[in-house]
């Protein structure tokens, strides 16, 4: 009895330190590695955008313009200042496990950054770099700003944070029926889980496309201090 016991015992202790590890794994060790993954995203990004390019009108071509969207490779860098100034992470085409793992992901069937139509992105909640951990906060007025290198992008919030189902996709519809829009327009649509630590349902936030400048003039009013 007395072995019988001590096994349990042995096995219990090992079957506990399992899940401690598990339970560090999850929520320490895969957000440092997806910070890292991040970064190096935003890297690659920014050497990209660093190399010289023509002046505009110096080829029939005119001014160059940014990469067509490759899936699984980052395209823009996202800024949110609500969730506080030095929020930002990389956009990448597609919306694949392996994608969200490195940043936000771009619903490639929705509407390119910038363009008429809706621009939606997602991204995880909780673990690999939490990135809309702080989602509820988002409020209407909130800025939400993008680049792909040579322009930026300021989106304002118009609804949310909406509460819907997993199997709701009209929230990425050109013109989202439950966003308060009625007419075709430039919007954002991101999307997250719910609840925190869960994926039964999912919070939605809609914005419209406020303004846009060249980088060259420098970074929008919405990302001053």
């Amino acid at each position: 009895m007395r072995v019988i016991v001590r096994t349990v015992s042995e096995l219990c202790v090992t079957v506990g330190s399992v899940i401690v590890l598990f339970v560090v794994y999850v929520l320490f060790w895969t957000g440092v590695r997806a910070d890292g993954v991040m970064d190096d995203q935003i890297d690659l990004l920014r050497k990209e955008w660093s190399k010289p390019r023509p002046p505009a009108g110096a080829s029939p071509a005119g001014p160059v313009k940014p990469a067509p969207y490759a899936e699984g490779r980052p395209f823009a860098i996202m800024y949110i200042p609500r969730l506080g100034f030095t929020w930002n992470k990389p956009v990448l085409e597609g919306t694949a496990t392996g994608t969200l793992k490195k940043g936000l992901g771009h619903y490639t069937e929705t509407a390119e950054l910038g363009q008429r139509g809706n621009f939606a992105v997602a991204g995880h909640r909780r673990t690999y770099g939490d990135p809309f951990k702080d989602f509820p906060e988002l409020r209407r007025g909130d800025a939400v700003v993008l680049t792909d290198g040579t322009t930026w992008f300021t989106y304002r919030i118009d609804k949310g944070p909406y509460k819907t189902v997993p199997s709701d996709i009209e929230v990425i519809d050109p013109v989202p029926r439950t966003s308060g829009y009625t007419r075709a327009g430039r919007y954002l649509t991101l999307t997250t889980c719910e609840p925190e630590w869960g994926h039964s349902h999912r919070l939605i936030v809609w914005a419209h496309l406020d303004t846009t400048q060249p980088v060259e003039a420098g970074k929008p009013e919405a990302l001053r201090r």
